[in-house]
């Protein structure tokens, strides 16, 4: 008797691991954060800031895009560089607790503010622009955030 319900145990045991297709020991990628768009990502503080691309026709003006999201309870003022660092746009107000949507057109359940127009990006469609993001009180980064044109046509509404 007591063979045959170890037997019974170790076939159910069996066919629990056979039946869980090896996740109990398998690497999950959907628990690791990755960019699925064509834009990039990266944390500054309290600052979220997805999705971040630039999209321009002529390589000389370009229109910011991204998702900022302040996981903090005060406001913040978010400085953007470009170029070589000398370039820089008008603080970037983002209320505490707020996601926002710049550059792109009504986007259900988001608040979308005005676009961030850029001048002399010197980055044409298809190439990588060093861009700097801080904020006071936070260690700014950098990161290089893709340049594409309106060639897409999810994209050829943003074009400046």
């Amino acid at each position: 008797m007591k063979a045959r319900l170890a037997a019974s145990a170790a076939l159910a045991l069996g066919i629990v691991i056979g039946a869980s297709g090896c996740s109990m020991i398998t690497y999950q990628a959907t628990t690791e954060h990755y960019d699925a768009s064509d834009g990039v990502s990266v944390n500054v503080g309290q600052l979220d800031l997805r999705n971040v691309l630039v999209v321009s026709d002529d390589g000389e003006q370009g229109n910011l895009v991204m998702t900022v999201v302040n996981r903090g309870d005060k406001d913040a003022s978010l400085n953007v560089e470009f170029g070589d660092g000398s370039t820089v746009t008008e603080p970037i107000k983002i209320a505490a607790g707020s996601t926002v949507a710049f550059g792109v057109d009504d986007v259900e359940g988001l608040e979308v503010q005005e676009p961030v127009l850029l001048d002399g990006i010197d980055s044409i469609p298809g190439s990588l622009m060093p861009m700097f993001f801080q904020y006071s009180g936070a260690e700014g980064q950098e990161i290089n955030v893709p340049v594409l044109d309106g060639a897409l046509a999810e994209y050829k509404s943003l074009v400046p």
